[in-house]
């Protein structure tokens, strides 16, 4: 070690590294394999020789107390009296509930008694009234690791706490509440906008189909009526034109116009605004109350007027404007101002008040989905500008350069206009000369139909491959394999406990986490698990399951599975690594209850989707939860950018979907 410059880890080694962690390393929040990569580094990088694991493990428990002590004073000190008292209201139990409950409960059915709920509690966490920058400065997963904790935690447990770990606890956990909740009553105004309209598409439908009778042969009938009007131009229209058509074949007639012509906008509008005058106004405009809406472009400053207007307006029983008090460019479509500008009896041009905000509350939904409008204190709904990094005005050029982008709109737009050009052109030339590829004329639409590739031959290894597997591991179970992946790679590892401190022995931790992550990902559930004869319970499973069970220690452990996998192929058995990859969903039957089921258009039943990507090999890298209705184009870029694995994705497949 003399001869290397390694020094011995003594305690000026200790402390330099109990300050570095402190201080550097855990402000970062980093799980336990990075924090483990980051000690080695650190280690190497100051020429210290490794202590023995128990050691380090000391060391490391003692930072993060330090690091969280130190972390919970500076909150403390930011909390007035006033404060610290609102929040201790919040644990206390009145008609059997306390308000940190009701905090806790997640969004509910899009109806009213949904909206009133979420507008209580953003109104309780609104009265709160900490400083909104006490949380500033600090990492966004150290910020969702106490919340968490808090989260995971029962009023009764929050109130044993001292005053100096329970009110940082419940800062960490109210503050960016207050953004979910936002964010949760933008999406209620979404679905229960789309709502008025849905419903009321579908009711009309409905009413056509019992009243539509299609007529054939119109040019005959108009002939026949034309012929009756010359021959006798002066008779009443039942003497002459009945009689040459049909009463029922002229009221056929007016049925099929109406429900393919103008009459069917018209009859959707008035049942839009039927639904929306008795049932959907007692519940939009209090969304609007409790929600504060801004733009970065002027363009949609109409559409801020619009809201402020309604705002203005809740609770008056005025039934009109004038056309100066409102804007209509910009809120109003062409299609329905028809029905929004009336006229007055003078002859002037008045607002209806219900049409108008039907149609502002639809632009509003527009905009406020692609981020045109956003939500004031809201977290997916927020200020875009604050998705990009905090120095993009002054780095702009060295991130367009990363990005290999030009940063004149003009020349991204020409460039990748030629590249589509290009590849359009190789389409037109190389179709007419590809056999397997036709072109096939369906209900009046041409579709391209490409003839499938000859199924290979099965290697001449594979069977016999087959045959030994069968013969050493005859019948060995799911968990088994489980456990025995667990031993050679130590996924279990990426999950550690929310809580302050553990007790159980860590052999034991694991052999719950493994139970109870078979009982999850097999879908037999905790207490199926817990019938089995191992000595474990279902309460102690399901504290495994609170305590250290996350979405971000699930993907931790996927990836170092993958990441197993990646690195034990044999390139001469599976070849080299592969930079190709592929995705696709699949649906999966759900609850009602479930908030993310949806009725499935094309597959039927309702359920959710879950999209895959999946490389040549067939291993999964990534996995993630959508709705039936949203696109797979934004599921499929987030795979690619955020799957973690050691895999480098250069060519991503996906279906005609995504």
């Amino acid at each position: 070690m003399k001869y290397l410059g390694v020094g011995a880890f003594n305690d000026e080694a200790d402390a330099a590294l109990r300050v570095w962690l402190t201080n550097e390393a855990l402000p970062q929040a980093p799980n336990a394999s990075n924090l483990a990569d980051q000690i080695t580094d650190w280690l190497l990088l100051n020429r210290i020789d490794r202590p023995n694991s128990y050691q380090l493990d000391r060391i490391v428990a003692s930072a993060c107390s330090e690091h969280e002590e130190q972390l919970f004073t500076a909150i403390n000190n930011r909390l007035n009296t006033a404060a610290c008292a609102r929040l201790d209201a919040l644990l206390v139990e009145q008609d059997g509930s306390t308000v940190f409950t009701r905090l806790r409960s997640d969004t509910g059915a899009a109806g009213l008694q949904g909206v009133l709920r979420e507008i209580a509690k953003l109104s309780d966490l609104r009265d709160l009234e900490m400083p909104k920058d006490i949380l500033t400065g600090l990492n966004t997963e150290l910020i969702a690791h106490f919340r968490q904790r808090a989260a995971r935690e029962s009023v009764w447990e929050l109130k044993r706490h001292p005053e100096r770990i329970r009110y940082p606890l419940l800062a960490f956990y109210c503050l960016p509440r207050e953004a979910d909740v936002i964010d949760g009553l933008v999406d209620l105004l979404i679905q229960v906008v789309h709502q008025i309209g849905a419903r009321a598409e579908r009711n009309v439908v409905k009413e056509l189909i019992n009243d539509f009778v299609k007529v054939n042969g119109k040019a005959e009938i108009l002939f026949r009526i034309a012929e009756a009007v010359h021959d006798d131009p002066d008779g009443t229209v039942r003497d002459v034109v009945f009689p040459a058509a049909g009463e029922d074949t002229i009221a056929d007639l007016v049925k099929e116009f109406r429900s393919n012509g103008p009459w069917y906008k018209v009859r959707v509008h008035m049942k839009m605004r039927a639904s929306y005058s008795t049932h959907y106004r007692r519940m939009l405009p209090r969304i609007l109350d409790a929600l504060e809406f801004r733009s970065n472009n002027m363009a949609h400053r109409p559409m801020l007027d619009a809201i402020n207007v309604i705002k203005e307006h809740h609770g008056s029983r005025r039934q009109y404007f004038t056309v100066d008090q409102v804007p209509i460019e910009g809120v109003v479509r062409n299609k329905w101002r028809d029905v929004v500008i009336e006229s007055a009896p003078d002859g002037t041009e008045r607002i209806n008040r219900i049409n108008y905000e039907i149609c502002a509350l639809q632009a509003l939904r527009e905009r406020v989905r692609c981020k045109e409008i956003w939500a004031i204190g809201a977290g997916r709904y927020r200020n875009p500008d604050d998705d990009l990094p905090g120095d993009f005005e002054c780095r702009r050029n060295d991130y367009y350069d990363q990005l290999n982008l030009p940063t004149d709109a003009a020349d991204f737009v020409s460039t990748l206009k030629e590249r589509m050009t290009d590849a359009l052109v190789s389409l037109d030339t190389s179709l007419p000369r590809n056999p397997k590829v036709r072109i096939k004329q369906r209900g009046g639409k041409h579709h391209i139909s490409i003839t499938p590739h000859d199924a290979l031959p099965d290697p001449p290894n594979l069977d016999k491959l087959k045959a030994e597997l069968g013969r050493r591991w005859p019948a060995t179970s799911l968990l088994d394999i489980l456990k025995e992946a667990d031993l050679r790679i130590g996924f279990t590892q990426a999950f550690s406990t929310s809580a302050t401190r553990e007790v159980t022995d860590a052999a034991e931790i694991q052999r719950r986490l493994l139970l109870a992550l078979y009982g999850i990902g097999t879908n037999a559930g905790l207490k199926r698990i817990a019938s089995g004869r191992h000595g474990v319970s279902y309460k102690q499973l399901l504290h495994i399951r609170r305590r250290y069970v996350d979405k971000a220690a699930m993907r931790d452990a996927i990836r170092r599975v993958v990441n197993a996998i990646m690195e034990a192929r044999a390139p001469d058995v599976w070849g080299e690594g592969t930079t190709a990859c592929a995705s696709d969903s699949t649906k999966f039957g759900a609850w009602d209850q479930n908030l993310m089921t949806e009725w499935h258009a094309r597959y039927g039943g309702r359920g959710v989707m879950i999209y895959w990507h999946v490389d040549k090999q067939s291993t999964c890298i990534y996995s993630q939860l959508k709705r039936c209705s949203s696109s797979e184009v934004a599921a499929m870029i987030e795979g690619v950018l955020h799957h973690c694995t050691d895999m480098y994705v250069e060519r991503q497949y996906v279906d005609s979907h995504g």
